[in-house]
């Protein structure tokens, strides 16, 4: 079958022909015992993977190819049992991933039981890499050690990104194009719109969804938190280091369209072409410099539309539609070690050289050398390279956490907010706590490859974040009875679990960094 790689056909092959013979194999066993599932389309094949089900590469849309920037349709029902072992493929993009194609519309499903009536809480993942790049694929992501750890279903799910999700072309003319800039996000809608419809085949409950997701996952969800079309597919949400306060506004939006169509050579009268090229030919110029941010390339994001999207998701207050739904918010001590940690010269800065440094990384509009005096007050015993990442997580990364959290908690509706503090003894310990961080520790998931935390504390920590996604998920309410009492987030005190060993409950943490930054707007890169 296509979605087969071609090593699971081979192994599919010898236990036919095993039982052509009349043997009986422990592959072949374990291959009766596949545990198949019935979707609203059609049923499918998983495995066992140390007492959990596991079924990937699940379709929940339809090829978007032929509907290229256009609103995902369901799929068609399909005939027999379609094997779910190996991870759909992922949306074109520019970094590596093992398959992308524009037909990437597949979830994977995580589950201790099928069909047995339990209502358990289902725990929805959104990947990050912004809104460019990534899959739900990853080996952190791997839902196995939560579903025997939390008695929860997992979900992980890919959708299209970048161009093919995020390209805003309405302004443009074609009625083709009217979703064009919130393709991905109605993506995701769909997908939770089929959890709301097969979950309880899985053992899940569609009444009680939790979706979470970390970086441009986290603020994909900071964003459906405010699109109509999502109101009532979940019931709780959790932000690791990913904040949408405000949109892409349209304007700006079809700027970057037209650098796209530039730099396709797409004149006006050709505009059509761009829905039947080569996808591969869009992905080639996504590296296309932005025409409205003074660095990088082009910035894809939701779009203020006014069609899915009629709000901005955290301005100029909380989403009153998602004001009930119970909230997590987190950041990671030293989020810009993980972007600007690559290059060894920002281990060693003169302090003569940090200003330079400073005014194209902290994404804020404030005289560098006022930021620079104010933080050696603060901090004298620093050096100027951790001030560098100091100040750009506190400048670059950690403000929408902060609005997004001050928004909730004026709404009446407050977050219950963390700071990721431990920093792993990998590599000396000189990224700290970096961007990304916490994903490891919240699906336990310290061994498999690409994860960072080591050493004797990185178990515990593990247990801590894991079991407060569970017991959020479950409940509502993070706490657990590994770490201290959190209190949610309020505007007097600004309560905030550190994670670290030992945990504890912090008001205000860094509250002299806040409030230097607090002096000068933020604007959401994109805007």
């Amino acid at each position: 079958m296509p979605e087969l790689k071609r090593r699971t056909f081979l192994q599919h092959s010898l236990l036919a022909a095993t039982g052509a013979l009349g043997l009986e194999t422990p592959a072949r066993a374990a291959a009766s015992e596949s545990p198949v599932a019935t979707t609203g389309h059609g049923q499918v094949r998983g495995y066992r993977d140390n007492g959990v089900n596991v079924f990937k590469g699940i379709r929940y849309g339809a090829d978007t190819a032929p509907r290229r920037f256009m609103a995902p349709l369901p799929p068609e029902r399909w005939s027999g049992v379609r094997d779910a072992l190996e991870h759909g493929a992922a949306s074109p993009q520019s970094s590596k991933e093992d398959a992308t194609s524009e037909d990437c519309l597949f979830l994977n499903v995580y589950t201790p039981g099928l069909r047995d009536g339990v209502k358990r809480p289902v725990m929805f993942y959104i990947h990050g890499g912004a809104y460019n790049n990534g899959s739900g694929s990853s080996p952190l992501y791997d839902g196995v050690r939560l579903c025997r750890r939390g008695d929860v279903v997992v979900v992980t799910v890919n959708h299209r990104l970048n161009a093919f999700g995020y390209l805003y072309l309405a302004r443009h003319g074609d009625t083709h194009f009217a979703d064009s800039g919130n393709a991905g996000q109605l993506d995701l809608i769909l997908a939770l719109q089929w959890v709301r419809d097969n979950i309880r085949e899985f053992g899940g409950d569609p009444g009680n969804v939790t979706v979470f997701g970390q970086s441009g996952g986290g603020a994909k969800i900071a964003t459906l938190m405010a699109m109509p079309a999502a109101a009532g597919l979940f019931h709780r949400a959790a932000t690791m280091s990913g904040q949408q306060v405000t949109a892409s506004g349209p304007l700006n939006a079809t700027l970057r369209a037209q650098a796209v169509l530039d730099a396709l050579k797409l004149p006006a009268d050709r505009i059509d072409a761009i829905r039947t090229i080569p996808y591969q030919r869009i992905v080639d110029v996504l590296g296309t410099r932005d025409p409205v941010l003074p660095y990088g390339g082009v910035s894809f994001a939701p779009v203020l539309d006014e069609r899915n999207l009629l709000r901005h998701p955290f301005y100029p207050d909380a989403p009153a539609q998602s004001a009930r739904i119970p909230m997590m918010i987190g950041n990671t001590h030293d989020e810009t070690r993980a972007f600007l940690g690559g290059d060894p010269a920002n281990f060693n800065l003169a302090w003569d050289q940090l200003p330079a440094k400073l005014v194209p990384n902290m994404r804020v509009d404030i005289q560098p050398e006022a930021v620079i005096a104010a933080y050696r007050q603060l901090y004298p015993k620093l050096s100027a390279s951790d001030l560098l990442f100091k100040i750009t997580t506190a400048s670059r990364s950690w403000r929408g956490a902060i609005i997004e959290a001050e928004e909730r908690a004026k709404s009446g509706s407050p977050a219950f907010v963390y700071q990721l503090d431990w920093a792993t003894p990998k590599h000396g310990g000189k990224f700290g706590a970096p961007h990304a961080a916490d994903i490891q520790l919240v699906f336990d998931n310290i061994a498999k490859p690409g994860a960072t935390a080591i050493g004797p504390q990185a178990q515990a920590m593990a247990d801590m974040m894991s079991e407060a996604f569970i017991a959020f998920a479950r409940s509502g309410d993070p706490n657990h009875p590994l770490m201290p009492r959190w209190e949610p987030y309020g505007m007097a005190r600004r309560q905030t679990m550190i994670f670290d060993v030992p945990p504890r409950l912090e008001d205000d943490p860094r509250g002299a960094e806040r409030r230097l930054f607090a002096k000068v707007p933020y604007v959401q890169p994109g805007t």
